[in-house]
């Protein structure tokens, strides 16, 4: 299988609220794409069939999925017996693992003499402290049903971080970062010497960061009281947290921080509030994530908010000041990795326009090489 290094790869990301399908010659170059801001739906052959009508024909197929479990650890072939247990996981990331594997299953039928990859977002954490990784709950929890946290968005981070060492001129194994991933969904991690060591998200990618129509964290005890108070049932209460929360929630317009800023400046004052609230989060989820490092070498901003956002960005880091890091961040959207911050400054801040599918396409090459 070494000679799929050098050919055609076929990328698949199908998420809660889109699918992205790209395919990359050896050199990085997009050959192909397809992207639609809607996730698969039951016909997930579609998109697929119109591409391929379209691309050089690939010789491998690397797949996006969210979530592996406890026991797929790392980016694996797909078989019979992988696939199965992507079943049995697909509850813990209801928004994103069912289309992955509609896609994924579509692919197969399609392309059946190619090898299949899946890439977990997972495996960028699955080596977390255990300090990091438990929570607090009966023994019961964490042993019989498996409680733990996971975290996420590991793609999107070990592409940044690689992006951000070569802005560096280090190796990834030489730093102690931060770095925040702001999308759809958001979440902040810390690597030490190249290792994610904390996240914000944990058993599911509900947890941590409010988001755009996420809640990100809420107290517990405030859940519990909904469903025996109000009588809010678990589907209701799941519904509401993960579709009509976060920017949406606050704002009640928007999703979209670029419409926010925009509202903002008008005078909407639930505007200003949504982008005060995830401002707020966001830097204490960095700062959250600084207490697990020695030193903060720097912090590298990802996804579609953290790229093409420069006021969210620049609110976010002006109020870091107690970790070394300033505003004053100079106001672009990153078309490539970029240092935003002054030249000199204690603590660099990176951006680093978001790289999920070109670290599958690296994931599934690499994997197939040592095959």
């Amino acid at each position: 299988m070494c000679a799929q290094s050098n050919s055609p790869v076929l990328v698949a990301d199908a998420g809660s609220s889109s699918l992205r399908l790209t395919v990359f010659g050896a050199d990085g170059k997009i050959l192909a794409e397809h992207h639609s801001e809607s996730p698969p739906g039951d016909d997930a052959s579609g998109p697929l069939r119109k591409l391929l009508d379209q691309a050089p024909a690939p010789t491998a197929v690397g797949h996006r999925i969210v979530h592996g479990g406890p026991d797929l650890r790392g980016h694996t072939l797909v078989d019979a017996e992988v696939r199965a247990e992507l079943d049995q996981v697909a509850d813990l990331a209801p928004l994103h693992v069912p289309p992955a594997l509609a896609v994924l299953d579509a692919a197969r039928e399609l392309l059946p003499d190619v090898p299949h990859v899946a890439c977990f977002d997972t495996v960028f954490h699955a080596d977390l402290p255990a300090a990091a990784r438990a929570y607090a709950v009966p023994a019961a929890w964490r042993e019989d049903y498996g409680l733990r946290r996971y975290g996420f968005h590991g793609l999107s981070y070990a592409r940044a971080l690689g992006q951000a060492a070569g802005l560096l001129g280090r190796r990834p194994e030489q730093l102690h970062l931060v770095i925040a991933h702001l999308g759809g969904g958001c979440s902040a991690c810390a690597v030490r010497d190249g290792r994610s060591v904390d996240t914000t998200m944990g058993f599911t990618p509900l947890e941590g960061l409010v988001m755009s129509r996420r809640s990100g964290s809420v107290d517990p005890g405030a859940l519990t009281w909904l469903q025996t108070r109000h009588h809010l049932s678990a589907e209701d209460m799941e519904n509401a947290l993960n579709h009509e929360s976060g920017l949406l929630g606050l704002s009640g317009t928007s999703d979209d921080t670029r419409d926010l800023v925009r509202s903002r400046a008008a005078g909407d004052e639930r505007a200003a509030l949504a982008l005060e609230v995830f401002s707020h989060h966001c830097r204490r989820g960095i700062a959250e994530m600084a207490a697990s490092l020695d030193r903060l070498d720097a912090v590298v901003f990802t996804g579609e908010i953290g790229e093409d956002q420069p006021e969210v960005r620049e609110e976010v880091c002006a109020g870091l000041s107690t970790l070394g890091v300033t505003g004053d961040l100079r106001a672009l959207v990153a078309e490539r990795p970029e240092i935003v911050s002054k030249p000199g400054a204690r603590v660099p801040v990176i951006v680093v326009p978001t790289g999920e599918a070109q670290q599958v396409d690296r994931e599934t090459r690499s994997l197939l090489a040592r095959r």
